[in-house]
C-alpha cells in the first residue's frame, strides 16, 4: 500500500488486515485519478479542492488527494483500528494541517460539516455488505454541502446493483476485479 502520485509518490502507508475494512488497491486508485484528470465527463479537479473521504479507513484516497495538491481533506471513520492507522499515516507524512479527522458515524458529522465549507470531491468506500450509505448520500444532498462542480466517487463490490438514480446522476462506472467504481454528481 503506497501513494501512487503527486508529492508523496512511492511513500508507504500503514494499513490493517481486517474483514471490516479493505484497502483501495493501488491499480484502482491510480485509475480513479487518471479518470478525474483526463476524462472530459468529469468537471471536478483535485488541485485546490475540498475533499470529503467517507468510510475513510486508513485514508488512502484522501492522502492521495493531498499528495496531488487538494486544499484539504476531511476524513470520517468509525473503526478504531482503521483510525489508528489513518492518524499514523497523517503524522508520518506531516499533513496534519491539511487533514481533519472525525472518529464518528458519518450521519453525526454531516450536519456539523454543513457549517464549515462545501466540498468538491466525495469519496465513499463503505463495507461491501453495507447498503445504508445511501442515507449518507441523501443527507449530503439535503444539506447541499457540494460545490457546483463536484464529483462523487463510490467504491463497491462489482456484483452490487443499487439504484442511486434518485440521488445521483451517474457519469461513468468502471470495474476492476471485484471492485466497481461509480463516478457521479448529485442531481
Amino acid at each position: 500500500m503506497r501513494v501512487v502520485g503527486g508529492t508523496f509518490k512511492g511513500k508507504k502507508l500503514f494499513f490493517i488486515n481486517s474483514k471490516i475494512t479493505r484497502p483501495l488497491r493501488d491499480l484502482v486508485k491510480e485509475s480513479i485519478f487518471n479518470i478525474i484528470k483526463h476524462s472530459k465527463l468529469v468537471d471536478a479537479k483535485i488541485e485546490d479542492s475540498y475533499v470529503l473521504d467517507l468510510y475513510a479507513g486508513i485514508g488512502s484516497f484522501g492522502i492521495e488527494c493531498i499528495s496531488r495538491k487538494a486544499k484539504s481533506v476531511t476524513f470520517i471513520e468509525e473503526d478504531f483500528k482503521a483510525l489508528k492507522e489513518l492518524n499514523k499515516n497523517i503524522k508520518n507524512l506531516s499533513i496534519d494541517k491539511l487533514a481533519k479527522v472525525f472518529a464518528s458515524k458519518i450521519n453525526l458529522c454531516l450536519d456539523r460539516l454543513a457549517f464549515e465549507n462545501k466540498f468538491d470531491i466525495f469519496f465513499l468506500d463503505p463495507p461491501f455488505a453495507k447498503y445504508d450509505y445511501k442515507d449518507d448520500l441523501m443527507q449530503i444532498k439535503k444539506l447541499n454541502i457540494f460545490n457546483r462542480k463536484h464529483l462523487v466517487i463510490i467504491h463497491r463490490e462489482k456484483k452490487t446493483t443499487e439504484d442511486l438514480n434518485d440521488i445521483l446522476k451517474i457519469i461513468k462506472i468502471k470495474k476492476y476485479g471485484r471492485s466497481k467504481i461509480v463516478f457521479a454528481t448529485f442531481c
